[in-house]
């Protein structure tokens, strides 16, 4: 599924963000980059030991990320050359959640555009361990993003790639009920 956002294309795919063939893809990650769970320990896992590394060392350098923003490294062995590591809410620790996520898709988004990159894949951002629902989360994330699109970008392809069947269905509805009206 696919729509046109003034100059980018905004799409749905259901499969594996790690064989993503954009030029970054976006892990849900927590404020720390410790890449052991998830979506977190898969990108880091297929993306050899520099995503882990380079994490430990902007963390380092710049302190915990702070929920609803993001940090870059290499995509080491990965098609991608760059992840995006966003830190999404856990749904039930704070008051505004919504608003979190949302920061954290347009976040992601920025930095792929601060770094001259064409295409980027977002997971479904805090919908696994962090307990954010998935029919709330791809509302927020997908509003984020159209309106993030809406403004001045040099993005052509924003995919949000979705492992599981039920999150495509969900995404899709969201999308379809966002666009219609």
């Amino acid at each position: 599924m696919r729509i046109q956002i003034d100059s980018t294309v905004l799409e749905l795919v259901q499969g594996d963000i790690t064989a993503m063939d954009t030029d970054a893809i976006v892990n849900a990650a927590n404020g720390q980059l410790a890449h052991g769970g998830g979506v977190a320990a898969v990108i880091s896992r297929k993306g050899g030991p520099a995503i882990q590394r380079e994490s430990n060392e902007w963390v380092r350098r710049h302190g915990r990320v702070a929920t609803g923003s993001a940090a870059i490294t290499s995509g080491g062995d990965l098609k991608a050359r760059y992840v995006i590591h966003a830190v999404g809410p856990v749904y039930r620790a704070v008051p505004n959640p919504a608003e979190l996520l949302a920061a954290a898709v347009r976040a992601s988004l920025r930095l792929a555009d601060e770094h001259g990159l064409k295409s980027v894949a977002l997971p479904a951002i805090s919908t696994g361990i962090f307990g954010y629902p998935m029919e709330e989360a791809a509302q927020v994330m997908l509003r984020a993003a159209i309106d993030t699109l809406r403004g001045e970008t040099g993005l052509e392809r924003v995919v949000f790639c979705l492992y599981s069947r039920s999150a495509f269905d969900t995404f899709a509805a969201a999308l379809a009920e966002l666009t219609a009206s």
